[in-house]
């Protein structure tokens, strides 16, 4: 799980990086991410409404995500604010699906710190 430091908290939070994030799309996840020049691990948020499903699926689906982002964590450049709004399709997407996705956007948009992404090569699936 990501402990406190590793997570976004408060809604202005959400919101600066929900409307001013570098924005990257797919078919069952959208990421959105600022950077800052904080010295502090990155922190995650998520977005997970109604629309994915009942509170049982929208819940499994929030927890799949913190497990990939705690998995990716490591990898993440300092001072990076990432939230991941889940789009419907996500509730019936599998955990490598999600992974891949995830790990793409975050690739996508320059979120890996270089020297650690050779590192950690993405999971095969």
């Amino acid at each position: 799980m990501l402990a406190k430091a590793n997570r976004l908290t408060r809604g202005a939070d959400y919101r600066r990086v929900s409307r001013r994030g570098l924005r990257s799309a797919g078919p069952h996840l959208v990421t959105h991410i600022v950077f800052t020049d904080e010295g502090r691990p990155a922190r995650f948020g998520f977005i997970v409404t109604r629309a994915v499903g009942g509170a049982v699926c929208r819940n499994a689906v929030r927890r799949r995500l913190k497990a990939i982002c705690a998995e990716a964590l490591p990898d993440v450049r300092e001072g990076a604010d990432i939230v991941i709004r889940a789009l419907p399709s996500s509730a019936g997407a599998s955990f490598a699906e999600l992974r891949s996705q995830v790990r793409r956007g975050l690739k996508r948009r320059g979120a890996f710190d270089v020297v650690s992404a050779d590192v950690h090569p993405e999971p095969a699936p």
